[in-house]
């Protein structure tokens, strides 16, 4: 085998040298939790979370006041047309440098220090009792209670668009569905047609007020007893496929088992067969055991089938709290809190270490 000449060995040590020092320079990621750089990032999707697509509540009130800014733009350019196309290309740029500036906010440590952060909101969860200590149920409540705020302005914002006659009410003539929802039924059955819109009128005077249409656009919330039982209807109707008014056991198990098959969190017997689970489970729904589900024997299917905030503030609760209480005794401490702070951010969240991947399964 012939030598390497002097003169390629000292090209070749040189670029290995030039190499080394070029990948020494490089930035490094530093491998602990708590020094990776990460960056909050404002969600500019609107939540529509009747559509099946439910956004997690945001744990600071901060950042979710910069997100509903931006929805609300958002929800502007869709339901408003401007005329002239430089003044939308105006309102473009002028939104996104707004944009821009919150998101540079709240990455700005010295600005919104999320340590801070905690120290400010922990009083504010840890009401009942203000122990020093939070529980489950205070961060649900907390969770809870910034989603309804949430999604009344959201109602007051539809009823702005839609009560043509600005009276403060909405008649059904006034109301429009979505778009998506046109091909899901008639004018009469379903989701927003007039057998829903009649059982959120509490008061029967053929127009919603703010409570009412909140309550039309959320029916799942469960508040009436009138659009409960219209949601029951609601259920039978969608998987009666042999139109007789209620469910028989295949129609439960071709249409509505594999949703609700973990509702008895008591049932322990996993060797069980899927068939024997399903028979029992519609054994149990089926009260006066004639072999058919009817409206009233669905009812404890709504939390299921239609999640209420409820729902899903105890699942965000849930969540936080498996990750944050470190000494499993129930109850979050200041010093958990600060120690695990991302965990509260992390709807809005994005490490780069994992920038395909953050915790959001409340959607």
């Amino acid at each position: 085998m012939a030598k390497a000449s002097p003169t390629v060995l000292f090209l070749s040590l040189t670029f290995v040298v030039l190499l080394y020092i070029l990948l020494a320079s490089l930035p490094h990621k530093a491998t602990t939790f708590h020094h990776r750089h990460r960056r909050l990032n404002l969600r500019s999707h609107v939540a529509n979370s009747r559509s099946g697509n439910h956004t997690a509540v945001i744990f600071d009130p901060l950042i979710a006041d910069f997100e509903q800014r931006f929805e609300d733009r958002q929800w502007e350019q869709d339901h408003f047309h401007f005329e002239n196309d430089a003044h939308d290309d105006m309102s473009h740029m002028t939104e996104w440098e707004e944009y821009m500036k919150a998101e540079n906010f709240i990455n700005d440590e010295d600005r919104f220090n999320i340590t801070d952060r905690i120290i400010q909101l922990f009083p504010l969860i840890d009401v009942s009792p203000s122990d020093g200590r939070v529980s489950a149920q205070e961060l649900s409540a907390w969770h809870l209670n910034q989603g309804m705020k949430q999604m009344l302005h959201r109602t007051q914002r539809e009823m702005q668009f839609h009560d043509k006659d600005k009276d403060g009410f909405i008649s059904f003539s006034e109301y429009e569905p979505p778009a998506w929802a046109s091909s899901l039924h008639d004018d009469k059955s379903g989701f927003w047609g007039e057998e829903h819109f009649n059982a959120s009128d509490v008061d029967g005077d053929g127009l919603l007020n703010i409570t009412e249409f909140n309550e039309f656009l959320h029916p799942s919330e469960e508040s009436n007893p009138k659009t409960t039982k219209w949601l029951c209807k609601e259920i039978i109707r969608q998987r009666d496929s042999d139109k007789d008014g209620k469910l028989d056991f295949k129609e439960f198990l071709s249409s509505m088992y594999e949703n609700i098959k973990d509702l008895d969190q008591d049932h322990t017997a996993s060797h069980d067969s899927s068939d024997s689970r399903s028979k029992d489970l519609f054994m149990q729904l089926d009260s006066n055991h004639d072999g058919y589900l009817s409206e009233d024997e669905v009812m404890p299917t709504i939390a299921k089938l239609h999640p209420s905030e409820i729902h899903y503030a105890k699942d965000q609760a849930k969540y936080i709290m498996s990750v944050v209480d470190v000494d499993n005794d129930g109850f979050l401490s200041l010093k958990e809190m600060i120690d695990n702070e991302y965990a509260f951010y992390g709807t809005v969240f994005q490490d780069e270490e994992d920038i395909d991947y953050y915790h959001d399964e409340f959607r």
